[in-house]
């Protein structure tokens, strides 16, 4: 994706797909509930079921939604424990973070892996049923890859969760604040 910046130093991405407020709409939909069939989410945003399904066909094409998935609820999987996992690391060589990020691959209970500025250098949230299983993540992880901090927090509670992202800096009119 292509960027740029406009006199306020604020990127415009060219590459971006424009959403209007028809697409924002639809995928407010289908980010609360994607099994909900085409004619159903058209009525509810007043298209008929064919310009609807190729709107939708558009967001695939264009990578806007990227894929449909089911959420499955972690306690009735065995997997209610969240730990939040901050990694530092002396090693900062290609080679090492190729490894690591192999290594990280191979871990199911990892769900979330990222890359942090600041004191840490990376970031996992990992889910298990319970301590013991944590503890038994934690030493193959060490056993893995060396690692010079690790630091484990678990979530006492689940405050908020969504997997639905915020739609108004989507649109042709976010780019046209930016411009």
């Amino acid at each position: 994706m292509s960027e740029k910046s406009n006199d306020t130093g604020k990127k415009i991405f060219k590459d971006q797909p424009r959403l209007d407020e028809m697409d924002r709409k639809i995928l407010a939909i289908l980010q609360r509930d994607c099994t909900l069939p085409v004619a159903e989410v058209g009525r509810a945003v007043g298209l008929s079921t064919t310009p609807c399904w190729r709107r939708i066909q558009k967001l695939e094409e264009s990578g806007v939604i990227a894929r449909r998935v089911a959420l499955l609820d972690p306690k009735k999987v065995n997997a209610g424990v969240t730990v939040f996992v901050t990694i530092s690391t002396s090693q900062h060589s290609q080679d090492w973070l190729d490894r690591f990020h192999e290594a990280i691959q191979e871990f199911p209970e990892v769900v979330e892996f990222y890359r942090m500025s600041g004191q840490v250098d990376y970031l996992l949230r990992v889910v298990v049923p319970d301590i013991e299983s944590y503890d038994a993540f934690y030493k193959r992880l060490i056993a893995r890859i060396e690692l010079t901090d690790v630091s484990s927090s678990f979530a006492m509670e689940q405050i908020k969760f969504t997997t639905e992202l915020p739609l108004e800096y989507s649109g042709a009119e976010a780019a046209e604040r930016a411009a």
